[in-house]
């Protein structure tokens, strides 16, 4: 009780008991009787003041004593939780280094098979180039032409870069608008010759894909995207990845059931992962494909399409296929606008607003992405017509993942090299 609200009581008490006195004089008693009186009034509120000081004291104690034991309970709780944890930490340390000592046996056993593949390939395009037309040349090969020249070399430039793990991944953001927070991630594969070039893709895939090359480099590339992946959901970076894969790694029988068996054992990736195809490779998909691409859902996969050409989609057919993202060109999507009494619309669906065409999507759960976003003109357009999410260089180029990230996800040092059979020279 504080001083003031003591002072204040023992003010009170004076007055009830000088009142008690003037009353009993007021009525004709002596002086005597009112001074009792005083006293009397006075010495019960005293004792009425003390019992409840002590009654509120005890409450005040009984609460403290119930703060401390609840302390001490949470502690108690506290060291017995700790204690578990410590045990099940050990047991999780122990187990640890036999599961991660299998996790990478399934990985290298995926990368060896694919660089076997790779390395076939390359040995049978070259006995190919290298091999004798016919009888009359035996003792002397028909020299190489340049361009076949180049295209060894340029050959032998990604199979030295795959061999001496030169791969990088770049990511480019996709972002939520109007707020531009991003939201997702497009992935990228790039390969760096030995002075440290980067080589694009239009570059070595016009003699890769001839060649038969790219079904491999692109098995390897995807394989290495989803460890990128997982590294990055490790550091509880959960953030949704687009990751291009092409139709012959759905159709190839020697990567797909390993990488389905890869997938299987990390479907913690379900909601980071988002498979990317082309509309016309989605269109051109096979029994086996649309099979493949089904068995991905099931373990909770999405699908994505890009290189959209055409905008009037079937919609029952990608939500049957779990398809939920179609990335459409900004100009693509704008040059489809036209004006109907005043009002956006688009031109194979005049009857309804161009700003319902997301919304028609969205009620087959997919979600419309503008990509190629180059300039802010094309962001108020996109905003008119009620598109959530967009991709280009306005919002950020790709860049690469920092090399640690990579080093940690790359295969041990030296193996790949040693998977690869001896290549053959040209006598």
């Amino acid at each position: 009780m504080g001083r003031l609200t003591s002072i204040l009581l023992m003010g009170t008490y004076l007055f009830l008991s000088l009142g008690a006195a003037m009353a009993l004089y007021t009525g004709g008693s002596d002086t005597g009787a009112c001074i009792a009186a005083a006293l009397a009034t006075l010495a019960v509120c005293f004792a009425i003041h003390n019992f409840v000081n002590q009654y509120l004291s005890e409450r005040r104690l009984s609460k403290e004593i119930d703060l401390v034991r609840d302390a001490h309970r949470l502690m108690v709780e506290a060291i017995d939780v700790t204690q578990k944890d410590m045990v099940e930490l050990a047991d999780q340390m122990q187990h640890q280094r036999v599961g991660r000592t299998d996790e990478l046996t399934t990985e290298v056993k995926m990368l060896e098979n694919l660089v076997l593949k790779l390395g076939e390939s390359i040995e049978e395009r070259l006995a190919d180039w290298q091999a004798v037309p016919g009888p009359a040349q035996a003792a002397q090969p028909a020299p190489l032409s340049r361009q076949e020249q180049q295209a060894i070399a340029l050959i032998e430039t990604v199979r030295q870069a795959l061999i001496e793990n030169r791969v990088d991944l770049y990511l480019q953001p996709v972002v939520s608008l109007p707020q531009r927070k991003t939201i997702y991630y497009e992935s990228f594969s790039r390969l760096r010759d030995a002075t440290g070039r980067v080589l694009m893709p239009a570059e070595y895939l016009s003699v890769a894909e001839p060649e038969g090359l790219v079904p491999s480099i692109d098995n390897l590339l995807l394989f290495r995207c989803v460890q990128i992946v997982r590294r990055l959901a490790k550091q509880d970076r959960r953030i949704g990845i687009f990751c291009n894969i092409s139709l012959t790694s759905l159709r190839d029988e020697v990567f797909f059931p390993q990488f389905l068996e890869f997938l299987n054992e990390n479907r913690d990736l379900a909601d980071s992962v988002i498979f990317e195809l082309g509309q016309d490779a989605y269109a051109a998909r096979g029994a086996m494909e649309a099979r493949h691409m089904a068995r991905l859902a099931d373990m909770g996969f999405k699908f994505s399409l890009d290189k959209i050409t055409s905008i009037d989609l079937d919609l029952t057919d990608l939500q049957r296929s779990d398809v939920r993202y179609v990335k459409i060109g900004a100009n693509l999507l704008l040059d489809q606008l036209m004006n109907i009494d005043g009002k956006p619309a688009l031109r194979f669906l005049k009857d309804i607003h161009a700003g319902d065409y997301a919304n028609l999507l969205a009620r087959y759960g997919i979600d419309v992405i503008a990509e190629k976003v180059e300039n802010e003109r094309q962001v108020v357009d996109i905003l008119e017509i009620e598109v959530a999410f967009a991709q280009g260089h306005l919002f950020g180029e790709p860049r690469a993942i920092k090399e640690q990230v990579l080093l940690e996800t790359a295969p041990p040092a030296g193996f790949i090299k040693s998977t690869l059979p001896p290549q053959r020279r040209r006598a």
